[in-house]
């Protein structure tokens, strides 16, 4: 992927500094990027995106065109998802739903559902009795996948103690009640498996046929009819080497090598960062400039309050600057020396770091930064009322 485009440039250029920091996303080339990942997946995968990784209206909006559906994971995403994009499917996930939640997405007529436990089947069946409505239903399991296989990966969501779905034996137990009474309005589909994010397509490719060959073995020993497998998402998005994308050519032609040998099976996946992290931007100005025990540090507006990503995963945001020539103030202008610096924010906190030691040939007060891959897990999951700073501002570029 490219940096910013002209179009993103030339907002954070005219932008009163006033008006920074600035959430800044290119629709134009999220639905470019959305469309090129449609392509790449054979006719028998559904492409959900994932809700939780940024629900911003016009994001949604803008890929519904390349998607199958939605995922979302609470009774707020629901309303906020189904109100954005009135036509289109979703799926409910999520550990810890509420009966009230439960209720809400009855009424909004979910077209899937992953049931992360027993006690959650057991209030959907009674959900779905007393609202008169049948339920489509995915388990979703936490299976074991081999000594170490997880180990290095961002996050693990299975194959060790989680919250998230039911270990294989729990699986067998929820199938058992299915076939019994007082849970005729559930509609058993198939599998759910979202066990780790953070990886390349040879190790989801890997992870999927361990799934598929799960399911189908489950499928077999206890008589039901296999349809759907959810893999779910967690392909990699290399923050150090933007450039370096998820390979989806290759992971599509292994999805639909594996499908060769099922027939009749439909494949599910639910992309979140990999599909929006790259069409989002942060930009804002640099406060200060400061020489601090023989290192540069910049101080900028906003911080981690805002895009809360780099303290999270442990990593240097990438960014490009903008320099500004005008410094309207009778002093020396600050400015880094050493060729390298650390981006801050204005917290409290020395965890409030944006960019650690990153290269730059020029930064000076008053320049402004760009942080690109800020379109996924930014300011959805960032602590905004910490100092009670002023919020960003939100721009959406389309051409």
């Amino acid at each position: 992927m490219s940096g910013p485009g002209p179009s993103v440039l030339h907002r954070v250029d005219e932008l009163p500094a006033e008006r920074l920091p600035a959430y800044l996303y290119d629709l134009a080339a999220l639905r470019a990027h959305a469309a090129r990942i449609r392509a790449a997946l054979p006719e028998r995968v559904e492409l959900y995106y994932a809700a939780k990784a940024n629900p911003e209206a016009p994001l949604l909006v803008a890929l519904r065109d390349a998607v199958d559906g939605y995922e979302v994971s609470s009774g707020g995403e629901l309303e906020h998802v189904a109100a954005a994009v009135p036509d289109a499917p979703l799926a409910f996930g999520g550990p810890g739903k509420t009966p009230a939640e439960i209720d809400a997405a009855l009424k909004a007529g979910v077209h899937r559902w992953h049931v992360e436990s027993e006690q959650e089947l057991r209030r959907l069946a009674a959900a779905a009795e007393a609202a008169d409505r049948d339920v489509d239903v995915l388990l979703r399991a936490n299976l074991p996948v081999g000594s170490g296989a997880l180990d290095s990966v961002a996050l693990a969501m299975g194959g060790r103690p989680t919250p998230f779905g039911m270990d294989p034996e729990r699986v067998a137990d929820c199938l058992r009640l299915l076939a019994g009474p007082g849970f005729e309005r559930l509609r058993l589909r198939g599998v759910h498996a979202h066990l780790a994010s953070g990886l390349a397509a040879a190790e989801q490719l890997e992870l999927a046929e361990r799934i598929v060959a799960w399911s189908v073995d489950l499928a077999a020993r206890h008589g039901f009819q296999l349809s759907e497998v959810n893999i779910g998402g967690g392909m990699a998005v290399d923050y150090a080497d933007p450039s370096a994308l998820f390979d989806w050519t290759a992971f599509g032609r292994g999805l639909a090598e594996l499908l060769d040998r099922h027939p009749g099976l439909t494949l599910r996946i639910e992309p979140g960062r990999a599909v929006t992290a790259y069409c989002g931007y942060y930009a804002t100005e640099v406060l200060d400039v400061k020489h601090s025990h023989g290192e540069d540090v910049a101080v900028v507006r906003g911080g981690t309050h805002h895009i809360r990503t780099p303290a999270t995963r442990g990593h240097s945001q990438p960014f490009t600057v903008r320099p500004v020539d005008r410094w309207p103030h009778p002093w020396r202008r600050p400015e880094a020396g050493s060729g390298r610096v650390t981006v801050s924010g204005q917290l409290c906190t020395p965890k409030d770091v944006l960019a650690e030691q990153a290269e730059v040939a020029s930064l000076r007060t008053g320049d402004r930064i760009v942080f690109a891959m800020a379109g996924a897990y930014a300011w959805n999951i960032s602590h905004h009322e910490f100092l009670m700073h002023p919020r960003p501002g939100f721009h959406y570029l389309d051409a």
